[in-house]
């Protein structure tokens, strides 16, 4: 596979990687036209960045994430579950994962590892940050052998329909 992972302009690239998350997360139209707007914000913020996965010219894999900032909307969340289990710590001097998304068709080839220990490699923060479904999954199984451990879980976000897992590692990540 001529697979190319790089920098992604992701505000230009925006209707590109949100169609490969409907996929990969099954999303619908309503969903990412909401999702459109959080991300062109997010990409406004101090030390945001993405990177893409392509192949033949196509995206089939995005991530993107910041620095965590508490007076953000998903530390101002996940910091309550974080304090109950003696963690909120972790919400300082973190780089927070904020999505990170392969297409169905190109998962299980490496892709998603080669995207978040590439944003995070990069990263000034001594830790990682994310929220996962909080089920036992593919990604959830990716995250614990990358080093991620579970920090909050059955953490409830406004309108999600599942309870989420908040997950934190020390940088760098554990290769395999």
């Amino acid at each position: 596979m001529d697979l190319v992972i790089g920098p992604l302009d992701l505000s230009s690239h925006v209707d590109e990687a949100l169609a490969v998350q409907a996929l990969a997360f099954g999303l619908g139209a309503d969903e990412v036209a909401v999702r459109r707007h959080i991300v062109l914000r997010h990409m406004t913020f101090p030390g945001a960045r993405a990177l893409g996965a392509t192949s033949a010219g196509r995206l089939v894999g995005f991530v993107y994430g910041m620095p965590n900032d508490r007076s953000h909307w998903w530390s101002a969340v996940v910091e309550p579950y974080l304090r109950a289990e003696g963690n909120d710590a972790w919400l300082d001097d973190s780089f927070v994962i904020t999505e990170l998304h392969v297409h169905p068709h190109h998962q299980n080839r490496g892709i998603g590892r080669a995207l978040i220990t590439t944003i995070t490699d990069g990263a000034a923060e001594p830790r990682s940050i994310l929220s996962a479904i909080d089920i036992d999954s593919p990604a959830r199984g990716l995250y614990h052998s990358l080093g991620y451990q579970d920090l909050a879980r059955q953490v409830v976000f406004p309108s999600a329909p599942k309870p989420y897992a908040v997950m934190g590692a020390p940088l760098p990540l554990r290769r395999r």
